[in-house]
Formats: C-alpha cells, sequence, structure tokens
C-alpha cells in the first residue's frame, strides 16, 4: 500500500469523521456483477467501509472466499468512510432495506441499538463454519456481546503504537541485543529515553511526533494511558461518573510536556509527523495502518506498543468487526451465506496483517506466517492489553465521545489550558453524555446522523 491510504488516515482525524467523510467521494471497489454470478445460486450483499490498501486487501480475501464457493455471489460495497456510512447503515436497517453483512468498529456496536438496528450471530452456525469464541481474546469476544448475544464478529484490532528508527536509536545506545528499543518502565525512564534520542538526531527534525493537534489521536491517547493507570469512566450500571480527574491530570501533564520540552515540535502536526519520521526522526506515534506506508519508504524501523509509562501495559485498540444489519425476515440460504462469508475472512486475515492489523482470530497470530511479519510480530502482545472505550453509546471510532472530549485534550496538550481544569471539563462532559438517551434507540433512522 502506499500513500493514499495514509493521506485519508491524517485528513480523517484532522477534520473529523462527518468532515472527512464527505469530502471523499470513493466509488465501490467490489466486483460483484448486478445479476448473479454464473453457476451461483445465492447472493450476499456486503457494504463495508475499506478504501485503500484495506480495500485491496478485503478484494484479495474476498476473490479467494468467491473461488472457494462459487454457489455464493458476494456482491460487495465500499461506502463513505465515516458518519455518512452508519448513518446509512441505520436508515438501510430500519427501513428493510439493509445488506445481508456489513463492516463496523466494535466501540460502535453498543450504541447501534442491537436488537433493532443489529440482529445476533448464530453462534452455532459460525462453529459449523470453524469459528467458535475460544478461537479470540476474550475481553475481545465479550466486547461483541450484549445482553448476551453476539452482536458483532471481530475481525482484528487496530492500535495506536510506537514506531522507532532503528538507526537513530543505535547511535543513542537505545537499542538493545535483540534489535529493538530498550524497555521503558515509568515516565521518567520514556523522557530520558527521548533526551538521549534527542541528541542523535540530525538538525531540522523533532524528536517525536504524536499527533498533538489532533482530537482523535490525543483521545486515544488519553484512553491509552489512563487506562495504564487504572482509570475507570463509570459505574457497573452506567448510571454514575467514576473519572478520576487525579488520574487523568497525570496523563495530561505528560502529554502536554512532550510540546513543553521540545520534544514534539508544534510546527510539525497531523501528518507531519509521520514524514518527519521517514525524513530521520526517532520517534512516531501512529496507528498500525502506517505499516505499508513505512515498509514502502525502506527504512530501518520497529513498532511497539504505546510505551507503559504508568508501569502497566495498555495501548489503544479498536476493532473492524462484522455485523447482521437488522432484516425482518434475516434466515434461510442467504444468511447462511453471509455467516459463511464472514467465518471465512476472519480466519483468511493473513493478508488483512499485512495492512497491520493484529487478526482478531487467535490462530492465525500462532502461525510461522505471521510470527515472520515484521514489525507486527512485535506489537502482537497488543492483543493482551487493549485500552478501549467505555462500552456506551456515544463512544466507538470517531464517534461522539471523542468529537467530545477530544478537543479538550488537545487545548492542554498544546498549552492553552492546564491539565487539572481540563480534567474536570472532562469529567462534566461524561456526565452530560452519560445523562443523554441515545438517538439510536428512537423510531427514526435519520436521528443515526446526531451520534455517527
Amino acid at each position: 500500500m502506499g500513500r493514499p491510504d495514509l493521506n485519508r488516515r491524517q485528513l480523517l482525524a484532522g477534520l473529523g469523521g462527518s468532515a472527512v467523510a464527505g469530502s471523499f467521494g470513493f466509488a465501490a471497489l467490489g466486483t460483484g456483477a448486478d445479476a448473479l454470478a454464473s453457476g451461483a445460486d445465492t447472493r450476499v450483499r456486503y457494504w463495508n467501509l475499506f478504501s485503500g490498501g484495506d480495500g485491496y486487501n478485503m478484494i484479495a480475501m474476498l476473490d479467494s472466499f468467491r473461488a472457494e464457493n462459487p454457489g455464493i455471489d458476494v456482491k460487495d460495497s465500499t461506502l463513505q468512510w465515516g458518519s455518512p456510512f452508519y448513518t446509512k447503515l441505520a436508515m438501510a436497517a430500519a427501513g428493510n432495506r439493509a445488506p445481508d453483512l456489513g463492516v463496523m468498529h466494535l466501540g460502535r456496536v453498543t450504541g447501534f441499538s442491537p436488537g433493532r438496528l443489529l440482529d445476533p450471530w448464530d453462534i452455532d452456525l459460525l462453529a459449523e463454519y470453524g469459528v467458535r469464541e475460544g478461537d479470540f481474546n476474550p475481553d475481545l469476544w465479550k466486547r461483541a456481546v450484549i445482553d448476551g448475544k453476539l452482536y458483532a464478529l471481530p475481525l482484528d484490532i487496530h492500535v495506536q503504537l510506537c514506531f522507532y528508527r532503528k538507526d537513530v536509536l543505535r547511535k543513542a545506545g537505545l537499542l538493545g541485543a535483540d534489535g529493538r528499543m530498550v524497555p521503558v518502565t515509568s515516565d521518567d525512564e520514556w523522557f530520558d529515553v527521548l533526551k538521549e534520542a534527542r541528541r542523535a538526531t540530525a538538525k531540522g527534525l523533532q524528536t517525536i511526533g504524536l499527533w498533538h493537534n489532533d482530537q482523535n489521536f490525543q483521545w486515544w491517547f488519553f484512553v491509552a494511558f489512563y487506562t495504564q493507570l487504572g482509570g475507570t469512566w463509570f459505574d457497573d450500571a452506567h448510571t454514575g461518573v467514576t473519572f478520576d480527574t487525579d488520574k487523568a491530570t497525570r496523563v495530561l501533564e505528560f502529554l502536554r510536556r512532550h510540546v513543553a520540552d521540545g520534544y514534539a515540535d508544534p510546527g510539525f502536526g497531523g501528518g507531519a509527523g509521520a514524514e518527519q519520521f521517514v525524513n530521520g526522526a526517532p520517534f512516531v506515534w501512529e496507528g498500525n495502518w502506517s505499516v505499508p506506508v513505512f515498509d514502502g519508504a525502506g527504512i530501518d524501523y520497529g513498532a511497539t506498543p504505546l510505551p507503559p509509562v504508568f508501569g502497566r501495559q495498555a495501548t489503544h485498540a479498536e476493532s473492524h468487526a462484522f455485523v447482521l444489519p437488522h432484516q425482518s425476515g434475516r434466515g434461510g440460504a442467504t444468511d447462511e451465506a453471509a455467516h459463511r462469508l464472514a467465518a471465512y475472512i476472519v480466519q483468511h486475515a493473513r493478508a488483512w496483517a499485512g495492512g497491520g492489523h493484529i487478526p482478531a482470530h487467535t490462530p492465525t497470530l500462532s502461525t510461522d506466517a505471521y510470527r515472520r511479519l515484521e514489525p507486527q510480530s512485535e506489537y502482537v502482545s497488543a492483543m493482551d492489553h487493549q485500552a478501549t472505550e467505555p462500552k456506551v453509546w456515544f463512544a466507538g471510532s470517531t464517534g461522539i465521545l471523542a468529537q467530545r472530549v477530544g478537543p479538550v485534550v488537545v487545548s492542554c496538550t498544546t498549552g492553552s489550558a492546564e491539565p487539572d481544569a481540563v480534567a474536570r471539563r472532562m469529567r462534566s462532559i461524561l456526565g452530560e453524555l452519560l445523562a443523554t438517551e441515545n438517538p439510536m434507540d428512537g423510531r427514526t433512522a435519520a436521528q443515526g446522523g446526531a451520534v455517527a
């Protein structure tokens, strides 16, 4: 893959989900014809949001499925990433015009009115096609279960990573005998590492890029480090806020220090961090989807989960997951084919790992083919240390929680607001959102745009 997919991610993160999605008119990447493929007796209509490199990887897996299952015609369509996708999916499900199979970010499933806009998976049927609960990380599977039913089948987790230049770290004495970055176990150690790396960095380059002015990335980083501190969000009944402002202040001070101490240059915000990394900057915090970009640049680098600076491993993670948009007459051969298709892709996600994502199907992770992947095999441990957003209707990738809280975190990181004041404001926002009813639970699907 190459630059186009990274640019899409950069622009999306910089402008917000709905703004960017409206800026791109991605045509459907699907190869299915309007009529049933020759020899096929069942059609599966499949909506996804994968463009760029992810889109090409998905098409390759779909083509493999078609070759092995000639009796099933897959009509795949790639829709606009972000709010338009979720709004259109909600309206289609409410109006009984839904596709047979869809993709969502797992964090958005809770707010998508499971049982009304989503149908549950038949776990017995999935088992017939080789997919079982025991094949998944327990915490990941648990996130997909609502009211005792499985409403999402995880395809992957995608995580925020600490990418590092091996040539610069070797020069700084920060590379271990195994060729990987020296371990870090505290915030003081981390800033010592940055200090040594800066001494070995060429003039004109910052030490680390961390999307300091981006609401989505800053929110994702906050979730990671707040989780490292054992921070919580709400009580078990989701009726009260348990957000710890003292812990939040520690995280905000930590993020802010990168800019205040000159390690992150205010002039290199957004995607410039990745460009600086390619040009020789020692560090950048980026999503795993940057792996193909850095591979293509031909640089000697590694990638590890975000450093456990507060003594506990945790890096922000989201998940692409298959869902069954609600159909009043769901069942029969088409529904069985949708289960078969999703199960096939989940079990054949080695190709998907090429885009940097960690396959959710754990047997894939233990194969020699996956273990040979670099740097994927270096950060695969993130599967067992996922820092996720709270399981509430307003959370999830570029959702309303990120839209409300992300800018507040940015204001602290960039120095325009004080950490303790921002922590109190974050707690107040969480309370406001918790007291707000989910528009998706109403009877008008068009309201879905309010939370997409």
